[in-house]
């Protein structure tokens, strides 16, 4: 096990890259070391590169890899960009740990993961909320099953954003973001009850886009079946005033719920015993240390995985399937049906895109009066 500072690259020095990755790389001395910088805009890479003092600044992906051969590239880039800056990245022996969506599309997820080795390098991708320590206490009592079983949920993300948000010439389109709410929002809270309820068999999806001026949806919702038999409704909103994103499990035993904006900690949560187990929660069932979401929390727990060469959460099929979910979700927006997960084959059309290849037809579908079949 390697002991040496991990040298890090970040691709993209927009203001997640600013805001949020940097600062995590900046808080783990010793443990991590910026080494370069990399965007289009050759002033901009300059800049962060001097304000975060990473020695080197870039403009090209490819010369920055050979020039640097880091051992970790942050990929922080506007979607559309994460496929070739991940592939470039693995290809040049580095580990990846990308923003979300992970790609545009489950084929695109599926060449990045081809490019991986048997023992690394692995691209990672960014779903912070799995890694409060209230959400990995209650992954755990679903794996030791001391709460009984998980029967119903809830997952909503209802967020604001006005018409100024969309004038970004990347957002809410299909070959730049890939889908809408559901795609570049909703999907931190729907990764997050999905690595707690696991694995999918059914979902019915409705889409629409109702307010903003967008190519995709502003608004979606949907229920779920699990492979575990129980059920869940979900919301994806950028109409909502009143911010918040909510998550409900109901186990047998317990109501385990948290609301949040952008980030939670233990305080958010709440757990409500079952009738029949009493008033007072038992020993146990909160966790013992108290560490928000955060990318800083995923960013440890990706460090630890390099240095001991094993896979890291929120990657292969762990990391795959928020998007095979979502792929599902606008399949059956857009043809009206349930849809199955066994359906998403690499032979079907939302494989290739979320849209089905046909965006005219989820266009029609989203509409403020869809058109009746």
């Amino acid at each position: 096990m390697t002991t040496a500072p991990l040298r890090v690259a970040v691709v993209g020095a927009g203001g997640i890259a600013r805001g949020i990755h940097l600062p995590a790389l900046a808080g783990m001395p010793g443990e991590v070391e910026i080494v370069a910088v990399v965007d289009v805009e050759g002033d901009r890479a300059r800049d962060v590169a001097a304000e975060f003092a990473a020695p080197l600044a870039y403009t090209d992906v490819d010369a920055m890899l050979s020039a640097t051969r880091p051992d970790l590239v942050v990929v922080a880039t506007p979607p559309g960009a994460h496929k070739d800056a991940t592939v470039a990245a693995l290809r040049a022996g580095a580990w990846v740990w990308c923003e979300k969506p992970p790609t545009l599309s489950l084929a695109d997820y599926d060449e990045i993961a081809a490019e991986e080795g048997a023992n690394g390098p692995y691209a990672s991708y960014v779903f912070q909320h799995r890694f409060g320590s209230a959400a990995r206490r209650l992954r755990r009592h679903v794996e030791e099953g001391t709460l009984g079983a998980v029967r119903v949920a809830q997952c909503h993300t209802l967020w604001h954003r006005d018409d100024a948000y969309f004038e970004v010439p990347w957002r809410a389109k299909w070959a730049t973001e890939g889908g809408g709410p559901t795609m570049g929002h909703g999907i931190h809270q729907m990764d997050l009850a999905l690595s707690i309820l696991g694995d999918w068999t059914e979902v019915t999806a409705m889409m629409g886009t109702l307010a903003r001026r967008t190519e995709t949806e502003d608004v979606s919702a949907a229920i779920v079946r699990l492979e575990s038999g129980a059920m869940c409704v979900l919301t994806n909103s950028l109409l909502s005033p009143r911010e918040t994103s909510q998550l409900r499990f109901d186990f047998d035993d317990a109501t385990v719920e948290v609301e949040h904006l952008y980030g939670y900690d233990n305080s958010h949560w709440r757990w409500t015993p079952a009738p029949h187990v009493g008033d007072a929660e038992p020993a146990g069932w909160l966790p013992d240390a108290d560490e928000a979401s955060s990318h800083a929390a995923q960013l440890r727990v990706l460090v630890d995985a390099f240095r001991r060469g094993v896979r890291p959460p929120a990657s292969g099929d762990d990391g795959r399937r928020s998007l095979e979910f979502i792929a599902g979700m606008y399949k059956s927006a857009i043809e009206g049906r349930p849809v199955r997960r066994d359906e998403l084959t690499r032979d079907d059309p939302y494989y290739g895109a979320m849209h089905g290849g046909d965006p005219d037809a989820a266009a029609r579908a989203f509409a403020k009066e869809p058109a009746r079949v």
